[in-house]
């Protein structure tokens, strides 16, 4: 994530703001410009945006303000009904807000799927909602489970649809499950970062004449799906697996493998966009301190930094900030080992996004 600034009083700004702190102007999100932009009323409800590039614009914030869940624009709509913003159409189901715990656990959900349209705008990828393509277009269902317990909610893909268990937004339900499924770990924005791992296979794999080198890679993934879970979760995982997956969920199946390898990469970039924003570089005082060191990825990671720049801009980060985390107490901020075997997988997804962005 880049750092903004009010074009106001230039004070840095963050994504989820909805006001300046310095000269209190209310912001909002301009997802066509990747910024915020501070905002002058018109008096009839709407917004000018004080950004140049759009100024002249008349602009409302998406419905979901209201509810404290959405703080970016977008025009109004000419019918008069409430107008939802870009990441906000993809919804289709969103908790039951009679149920007074349900807000605030559908306000840390929107804080993690708009982190994550904020990615896949950045990194220019192809997205078709449900009503553009019925049978495997994008769309969001937050579901509760059965009042009585009776028929849990399962996060899941399903050609396009994502189901997220709204309990997910209860922090210690959440690390309950974390701990009980024996992960590293486990947050709202993996989770919505592996599922769109599963719908981008169907769209840039399957749908786009990629099946075989992505099997070359990660697998063949004609193997039956529920009986390799199913013995996932019966069976140890091979000794080796680290060698070759990034996770222990990804030797399950090729499908896992992949998603959990997408969502690792779309990881890697944001941390490093947050990084480069900041500045931050890596040079330990040590005798021989080049494996460990990094001026950053050079170029945006998102555009046009190579794997290469990627790689060596992220090892040292990671050492460098798990180390930071050991300091206060706190488990490894990336406990993973990325093995040559690894690499090969993310190589195949940075490539696979640079071609489709090449297509533009």
């Amino acid at each position: 994530m880049k750092l903004f600034s009010c074009q106001c009083c230039q004070q840095a700004l963050y994504f989820e703001n909805i006001a300046c702190e310095s000269c209190h102007h209310s912001v909002g999100y301009l997802p066509g410009l990747a910024t915020l932009t501070a905002l002058e009323p018109t008096g009839t409800g709407r917004w000018h945006p004080v950004e140049e590039q759009v100024q002249h614009a008349e602009l409302v914030y998406c419905a979901n303000h209201a509810y404290d869940a959405c703080n970016w624009l977008t025009t109004p709509d000419r019918s008069g009904r409430p107008a939802i913003c870009f990441a906000c159409r993809f919804n289709r189901t969103i908790p039951n807000l009679d149920n007074p715990k349900n807000l605030e656990r559908w306000r840390k959900i929107e804080v993690a799927k708009h982190r994550l349209f904020y990615t896949l705008l950045r990194l220019k990828l192809p997205i078709r909602s449900r009503w553009e393509d019925p049978h495997n277009g994008l769309a969001f269902d937050f579901l509760d489970d059965a009042a009585d317990g009776s028929a849990p909610i399962m996060t899941g893909h399903n050609n396009g649809l994502i189901t997220l268990a709204i309990r997910e937004a209860d922090d210690a339900e959440r690390e309950r499950m974390r701990v009980e499924m024996g992960e590293y770990y486990r947050t709202l924005l993996g989770h919505f970062r592996h599922e769109i791992g599963h719908y981008y296979w169907n769209v840039l794999v399957r749908d786009a004449g990629r099946l075989e080198s992505c099997r070359a890679v990660f697998g063949d993934d004609q193997q039956d799906y529920q009986e390799a879970l199913q013995n996932h979760y019966n069976n140890p995982p091979p000794e080796d697996w680290r060698e070759r997956h990034v996770s222990m969920y990804a030797t399950s199946h090729p499908w896992e493998d992949f998603a959990e390898t997408w969502a690792h990469y779309l990881h890697i970039v944001s941390t490093l966009e947050t990084a480069w924003a900041y500045g931050v570089t890596i040079h330990p005082v040590l005798p021989d301190a080049s494996p460990l060191s990094t001026n950053g990825p050079g170029n945006d990671p998102y555009l046009t930094s190579t794997f290469d720049e990627i790689m060596e801009a992220w090892v040292p980060l990671t050492s460098a900030v798990n180390s930071l985390n050991r300091s206060m107490g706190l488990s490894d901020f990336y406990p993973f080992v990325l093995t040559s075997g690894v690499r090969e997988k993310l190589a195949f997804i940075h490539s696979l996004i640079r071609e489709t962005q090449a297509l533009g």
